[in-house]
């Protein structure tokens, strides 16, 4: 049987859609923050943004806090409706 709509295949991806759902309740997260909640190893989430950003889902803001390299991670308004978009299509019954 074939679903009214495809699903996003990067969303298909366990991590990559816990990334859109942790910063779609926050907008933004800082790299290290995303690592810890997911309990990611760099490289790896590191991979995940890339393909995410890559589709315009998310947009790395790089910069320095102090004397330290800090990561932002923002959700854009194109990923947010690819976010409502899969969130929708994996919970509507019909």
């Amino acid at each position: 049987m074939n679903a009214p709509f495809p699903v996003d295949p990067l969303l298909s991806s366990r991590v990559r859609a816990g990334i859109l759902d942790f910063l779609s309740d926050r907008g933004a997260a800082d790299f290290t923050e995303l690592a810890a909640v997911l309990a990611l190893p760099n490289n790896s989430l590191s991979s995940h943004l890339q393909r995410l950003e890559g589709a315009a889902y998310i947009e790395l803001r790089r910069g320095f806090l102090g004397r330290k390299p800090r990561t932002r991670i923002v959700l854009t308004p194109v990923g947010r409706r690819a976010w409502l978009a899969h969130l929708s299509r994996i919970t509507d019954p019909a």
